[in-house]
């Protein structure tokens, strides 16, 4: 079986290929057009389920990664994601 292209990505492993898959993302040109912020709340709703936040962090580096070509680690969006909760502007 051939390995899928978004397990290429620097923070894309089986848990968040899975959510991709949910999410209808199937390529890295598809997630280069996506958002995080919809992309995390569509998953919620889709799955009715409460994600953790780093959700959120995994989905922006993938995009980030998916744009630019730059890898970056997950958590080094976290501090992003952290000062838009405390100034209200993240309440997904």
């Amino acid at each position: 079986m051939k390995k899928h292209e978004l397990l290429n990505l620097e923070n894309v492993g089986p848990a968040t290929l899975k959510d991709f898959e949910v999410l209808k993302i199937h390529s890295i040109e598809q997630l280069a057009q996506a958002d995080a912020d919809e992309l995390y709340v569509r998953l919620q709703k889709l799955t009715k389920t409460k994600h953790d936040p780093c959700v959120w962090d995994v989905f922006a580096a993938a995009i980030h990664e998916a744009q630019t070509g730059e890898k970056t680690k997950w958590w080094e969006w976290t501090p992003q994601r952290k000062a838009r909760q405390a100034n209200g502007t993240f309440n997904l």
